[in-house]
């Protein structure tokens, strides 16, 4: 029966980079299906497995700077995923870290719901992005207050319109069971364990890889490595971070901007160790970096608990603040010597891209038979 299914995929934003599109290309890989969104990059698509994809995209595409600034148009994300009109489909499966989940279905459609994680900004991050840089003050205050409030409310009915989550952690699991009151099945993300090789020569250098955006809390690093002159920190990525984050750095870090598959991993398996300062529902990229067979260096909280090994793959600091940094990364000189890069990258087989496409395969066809059993 599954074969037969006529199947549509939802995700929120495509920009070619980033966990939750590598979870994308799997899904599409498995059931090759037009891919409906509320806006994509297709200029940056074009070298990346996405790029041949049937991408279908929502009226924020159009709008002034709908692709530079999406971010801009948060408001409207609920009203546009709502627009898709999904009725000639059969099985819908969302990839949902913003709005995805709350596409549009019938009673006789199933739909199957990877959660990444639920809105940052209107949950756990609400005071976080409340507090960032004046955000909290005047009309502008009063706006995003208004806005996250409506986005919570939603979040919540649009999760009733999901037969079965799966969540990416049983971070994320909880928070799932928290919010929406709901189950869930934990899968964890794909993470390419085959091109992040293991490499045990290291050179004297951390490194940090991620979008720039605030609650990736790249900012800490910076402070925490200026603070420590004599130890260089390389930061791979961009995003409306960059500018803020390059006037508060010393000469010691250094910027290399957005970097392509194969010099991020170079960058990676070389690096003495990769530095977290996030409170992430999984992190990709920390387990990137063990595959190289580089520790990590991390914020005590969320999903990296389930991933990262103290004293085995890496070490935790408890706070987000730029001293709990300092002490984490003089800790790791002194216990470097015990951290062997082999131990490391066979600590993260078990997140393979393989492994992940054979599990969601799996829940995905045991709903089916379920579901469509009549």
């Amino acid at each position: 029966m599954q074969g037969k299914l006529k199947t549509a995929i939802v995700h929120d934003l495509v920009t070619g980079n980033g966990g939750a599109d590598s979870t994308l290309e799997s899904i599409l890989k498995i059931y090759p299906s037009p891919v409906y969104t509320l806006m994509a990059k297709h200029a940056e698509l074009i070298s990346t497995v996405l790029g041949s994809a049937d991408i279908k995209t929502s009226f924020i595409q159009k709008l002034p700077f709908g692709v530079k600034k999406y971010r801009s148009y948060l408001p409207l994300y609920p009203l546009a995923i709502e627009q898709f009109d999904l009725r000639q489909y059969d099985l819908i499966l969302s990839s949902s870290f913003i709005v995805a989940k709350g596409a549009i279905s019938g009673i006789d459609q199933l739909h199957i719901c990877y959660l990444h994680n639920p809105i940052r900004a209107a949950w756990e991050l609400y005071q976080s992005f409340l507090n960032h840089r004046g955000n909290q003050k005047g009309i502008k205050g009063h706006f995003i207050r208004g806005v996250l409030h409506f986005m919570r409310l939603w979040d919540v009915v649009s999760a009733n319109r999901v037969d079965y989550f799966i969540a990416n952690s049983n971070f994320t699991a909880k928070r799932i069971e928290k919010l929406y009151r709901r189950e869930s099945t934990v899968i964890y993300p794909p993470v390419d364990t085959d091109v992040f090789k293991l490499e045990e020569s290291k050179d004297d250098y951390f490194i940090s890889a991620s979008r720039l955006v605030y609650h990736k809390r790249v900012d800490i690093l910076v402070k925490a490595f200026t603070a420590m002159p004599n130890k260089r920190l390389i930061v791979a990525g961009d995003g409306p971070e960059l500018a803020y984050l390059k006037s508060i750095a010393g000469a010691n870090v250094i910027f290399l901007g957005q970097q392509p598959r194969s010099s991020l991993v170079s960058y990676m398996q070389k690096a003495r160790a990769f530095v977290f300062a996030a409170q992430e529902d999984f992190g990709i990229a920390p387990v990137e970096a063990m595959a190289c067979g580089t520790p990590v260096l991390a914020f005590a909280k969320g999903g990296i608990l389930e991933t990262v090994i103290e004293n085995k793959t890496g070490l935790f600091f408890p706070e987000q603040t730029p001293d709990s940094i300092i002490d984490c990364v003089n800790r790791f000189d002194r216990l470097s010597n015990f951290f062997v890069s082999g131990v490391i990258s066979a600590s993260v087989n078990r997140f393979s891209r393989q492994r992940f496409e054979q599990e969601y395969r799996d829940f995905v066809a045991e709903k089916t038979a379920i579901f469509f059993k009549s």
